[in-house]
């Protein structure tokens, strides 16, 4: 899974544990993947997915802001807006709360 690397430091710190994705690839509960910053970069660690769900983009919630580790929803919307070019709130996304997998030995489900 791809994020930016100031989301992969606040992934490693345990201040990120949620994304927000709008495109058709989605990823399964349970399954673990890796973190990288580019297709063909470094692998910067590893997530497994706990839940998934959709929601409007404008219903993100304080506690979910700070999820995705950001102190607003001015901030978390001034990133959405570089990485994705533009902010629709009432756009359908769909939502991964994870956990970082610090190890591989033995994490299958």
């Amino acid at each position: 899974m791809l994020f930016k690397r100031s989301h992969i430091r606040l992934i490693k710190e345990g201040r990120k544990t949620q994304t927000r994705r709008n495109h058709r690839h989605e990823w399964k509960v349970g399954k673990i993947y890796l973190i990288k910053a580019s297709w063909y970069g470094p692998i910067e660690g590893y997530i497994r997915i706990t839940r998934k769900f959709r929601q409007k983009l404008g219903d993100i919630s304080p506690e979910e802001i700070r999820k995705e580790g950001f102190q607003s929803l001015e901030e978390f919307r001034q990133v959405w807006e570089e990485i994705n070019g533009g902010w629709n709130p009432e756009e359908v996304v769909t939502v991964y709360e994870f956990e970082e997998v610090k190890t591989l030995w033995n994490t299958q489900p």
